[in-house]
């Protein structure tokens, strides 16, 4: 597939972009906190303990990357605004929401774990894509933060699946369900007509 910038155009005006966790390899330091978190049977900071020294690299590339494709996408549409959209939620303030092997939820990722992963992973990665977009003069930061706070993997009302969907049972992979969905999309279009002046 071509890559997915070939699409802009110089009479661009609005960019809306989504990206940064494939970059953190976020997918593949959840699976390894299952693996530790199953090995230690629930308990401790397995995860923390084995993967905290290589955070700050990932989230330096995550920046490095984000810079880049800004870069790239203003010389192909000098006069576009960027909506950089920010990542949800998805891991509530009290990880003893989250039950531990319930597969709807993060599986056997301890709590510990869980807390070490939004701190110092998942708010960080925001704030990287934040910071990167706030050294490009034509670009905008959607926050889905905050906004999203009460409605994570692990809250009743979720916004987010877990590693399970609850129904049916089907793979989710902790991406966002229909209310996630519309949650950003109401904020990316406020974001947009707000660019456009018609907001």
């Amino acid at each position: 597939m071509p890559a997915q910038s070939e699409a802009v155009r110089p009479d661009t005006d609005v960019i809306t972009v989504g990206v940064g966790g494939n970059t953190l390899g976020f997918a593949g330091i959840l699976l390894r906190c299952m693996r530790l978190g199953a090995d230690s049977g629930g308990v401790g900071t397995p995860c923390r303990d084995g993967l905290a020294a290589d955070i700050p690299g990932r989230l330096a590339k995550v920046s490095q990357g984000y810079d880049q494709m800004l870069t790239l996408l203003h010389e192909r549409a000098p006069h576009a605004t960027v909506l950089a959209v920010g990542y949800p939620t998805i891991i509530p303030d009290d990880s003893s929401k989250c039950r531990y092997n319930d597969w709807r939820h993060f599986a056997s990722v301890t709590r510990g774990d869980l807390t070490w992963l939004r701190k110092d992973v998942l708010e960080p990665l925001n704030e990287a894509i934040g910071k990167s977009v706030g050294t490009h003069r034509a670009a905008r930061f959607v926050d889905l933060y905050a906004s999203s706070r009460n409605h994570s993997v692990c809250d009743t009302d979720k916004w987010v699946e877990g590693l399970h969907t609850s129904t049916p049972d089907q793979i989710g992979l902790v991406h966002p369900d229909a209310k996630g969905h519309h949650h950003a999309a109401d904020h990316v279009a406020a974001a947009m007509l707000n660019t456009l002046g018609t907001g």
